[in-house]
Formats: structure tokens, C-alpha cells, sequence
């Protein structure tokens, strides 16, 4: 079979990234070996340059615009000077070959976050000149000519794309991102309780974690405030320039001494395997690898309308998914999880609802998108 000379285009690696933990399955299936993989980034880890095939493209930045435009600008004129055959993109670059819709839908999320924000701070978001180039930057991705295939993580995204863009839906493919579920399992009573005195947590509280950076958008404010009408405890596992703003959200509220500020984790499954449930009513957040990761674990999951990975979640079996900005439903799904601890039958249902989700399996569906897109 004839090798593929694909180039994947990210512009800079986060070790907690949603993107980041795709490519990293790329990169660890070795059924992936009819690959002959190229890199275009910013920036990547070090342990990666000697292995893979990377072309640092950083361009000055000048601000938020420029930053963009500039890296898509060298990007394309890099691609085009290798004569790579295949471009995956995962920024809004006009003239890729597939598109993974990582970041969602620009103007969809604005909307929604505009429901957080006061009138004359909706009509600055839709002003802003940042704003305003990625929505178009966005609508001319999805018409140019070389586009041959979205990748989207969830059925909410392929359906805003379609509904937005108007792109046809064979165009469209939902791939679901891998999870390691040898990695990520279930605790049972005895392993809870020690992790938990490993970590320094209560041993007899009930315990939600909420995962994720970028407060404001994952809907951390509406997670302290359903959380402070119960008697849960809460540790916020994630990192944002505003965490002083919720640490003093809670102590306003009374409840912050029930809630632990983790910061980012490199290790999440032992904070997982220390809970009772996941909380991510976000605003927007196109499919969030926690969710998943939370489910192979074991956990009910408590997230969002506007959350892609709701698809996962059985209303009343496996958790229930709740308006972003409805506490007093929010605070009553956190008292339902209460009669769900320990329950073993709920935990296995839960977790066999990631447990097709491999790397392998990441690896067939792309292999097959490839060579659909290169024939």
C-alpha cells in the first residue's frame, strides 16, 4: 500500500489539550506506520523532534489577528514548499485538505457566551476585530475547494457545521477522540479511600470533580453555585488567569472550604478514581476528552445541553445533562448522584460506554478517511 505523506497543522502544544491528546493517539497507533507523518507548529515537546518529521514555523506576533493570520499564512506556504500530499489542519486554514473541528463552531460559541455577559459587552464581541476575522476565516475554510473532509468529535458539532455552513454531511465525519481505558479505571471502595488520603480529601464526603481550563467558558461559576446549595465537596482540577475571581465566588458563598483548587493535573485518573461524579456544565465545549475519561472510570457525569460529550450521557443512568446556566437543576442532578455511590452495576454500565473508544480504533477510522480523501 502506497505511504501517505501527511502533514498535521497545530500551532502550539498544551499537555492538557483536547487536539493534543488526538495527535498523541496518532502517534502511539502503530497501525499508523503507512503514514509518513510531517508536523507544522509554533512549538513542540522535545521528546517528540528527534522521532517525527517537524517544521517550526513561528512567525512574529503582533497581537491576537496577527497571530493567527501570520501562522496560517506560513503554514500554507510551508506545505506547499515540502509538496505535502494530505493536510489535516486543527487551526481555521483556509486550503487544508481535512479539517478537525476541535475548537467547535466560533460563532455559536460567542452566542453562547453572550448569555453570561451584559449587553454592551455583546455588541464589543461581535465588534472585536479578533472575532470578526476567525467567524470569517472560519466561512472560508468551509468553502474553499480543497476542503475534502471535516473531522468532528461529536454528533453537535457535525450538525452546527451543517446547519451553519451548509457543507454536505457525507463531508463530515464524526470520530470519536481515543481514551487509554487501561489507564483510566474505576476504584472500588478500599483504593477510593486510600487514594483519598493520599490527596488529603475527606474520606466520607461526597466529592464532584470538575475538569478543565478556561473557567468562564466550562461553566465553573454555575458549578460553585449548584455546589454551595449542597453538601458536596468539589475539586476544581484545570488552571485560568482568573482563579482568584471563584476562589472568591466561593468564599462569598460560604463553601469554600468544601472546595479544593487542584490546578492542572498531569495525573487525572487518581483524582477521577477519588470522586463520586464529573461537573461540566459548560457554556459551549464541542467534546471534551474528560468526560470520557470520567466515564471510564466509572463516574455519572453531569455536563451540559451545549457540551458535545452530553451524547454520551444517559439522562438518569449515567448521569444528566442540564441547561448551562440552570443551578437549581444542576444543584438537584448533584443530590441525585448521592444515591449512586458505590453502586457497581452504574459504574460498569458507565465505563462500557468508552470502552470502544481505543487507539486502534482512532487509527482504522483515520487510515480509511485518508485514503478516501486521497482517492
Amino acid at each position: 500500500m502506497k505511504q501517505i505523506r501527511l502533514a498535521i497543522v497545530r500551532q502550539q502544544y498544551r499537555f492538557d489539550g483536547g487536539a493534543e491528546n488526538f495527535i498523541s493517539s496518532i502517534l502511539a497507533a502503530s497501525e499508523l506506520q503507512i503514514l509518513d507523518l510531517h508536523f507544522i507548529t509554533r512549538q513542540w515537546p522535545k521528546k517528540y523532534l528527534t522521532n517525527w518529521n517537524f517544521h517550526l514555523c513561528n512567525p512574529i506576533k503582533l497581537g491576537r489577528v496577527s497571530r493567527e493570520r501570520d501562522f496560517a499564512k506560513a503554514a500554507y506556504k510551508l506545505w506547499k514548499k515540502e509538496q505535502i500530499n494530505l493536510i489535516q489542519s486543527h487551526e481555521r486554514i483556509a486550503g487544508c485538505h481535512i479539517y478537525r473541528a476541535g475548537d467547535g463552531v466560533h460563532q455559536i460559541w460567542l452566542e453562547q457566551w453572550c448569555r453570561i455577559l451584559p449587553k454592551w459587552k455583546q455588541k464589543m464581541l461581535f465588534n472585536s476585530r479578533y472575532h470578526n476575522y476567525i467567524m470569517k476565516t472560519e466561512q472560508k475554510m468551509y468553502q474553499a475547494p480543497e476542503l475534502k473532509a471535516v473531522i468532528c468529535n461529536t454528533k453537535m458539532i457535525k450538525q452546527e457545521i451543517i446547519e451553519r455552513f451548509d457543507v454536505n454531511s457525507d463531508k463530515i465525519h464524526v470520530i470519536y477522540n481515543a481514551i487509554d481505558t487501561r489507564r483510566f479505571i474505576p476504584a472500588n471502595e478500599q483504593q477510593q479511600a486510600s487514594i483519598r488520603r493520599k490527596l488529603h480529601l475527606p474520606c466520607q464526603a461526597y466529592i464532584l470533580i470538575y475538569v478543565g481550563s478556561g473557567y468562564e467558558r466550562k461553566g465553573l461559576k454555575t458549578t460553585i453555585h449548584a455546589v454551595a446549595m449542597t453538601n458536596y465537596y468539589l475539586i476544581v482540577v484545570g488552571k485560568d488567569k482568573k482563579e482568584k475571581k471563584y476562589k472568591m465566588i466561593a468564599n462569598e458563598l460560604g463553601c469554600a472550604n468544601r472546595i479544593l483548587f487542584a490546578g492542572a493535573q498531569l495525573d487525572t485518573c487518581q483524582w477521577y478514581q477519588a470522586s463520586d461524579g464529573l461537573i461540566l456544565p459548560s457554556l459551549y465545549d464541542p467534546g471534551p476528552n474528560v468526560i470520557l475519561e470520567a466515564m471510564a472510570c466509572g463516574l455519572p457525569i453531569i455536563t451540559s445541553t451545549t457540551c458535545g460529550g452530553n451524547e454520551f450521557v444517559e439522562s438518569g443512568k449515567t448521569g444528566y445533562i442540564c441547561d448551562a446556566l440552570d443551578v437549581p437543576a444542576i444543584r438537584d442532578a448533584i443530590m441525585e448522584l448521592s444515591r449512586w455511590r458505590c453502586n457497581s452495576h452504574i459504574r460498569n454500565h458507565t465505563r462500557e460506554k468508552a470502552m470502544s473508544l481505543s487507539s486502534s480504533r482512532l487509527a482504522q477510522q483515520l487510515i480509511s478517511l485518508y485514503q478516501i480523501v486521497m482517492n
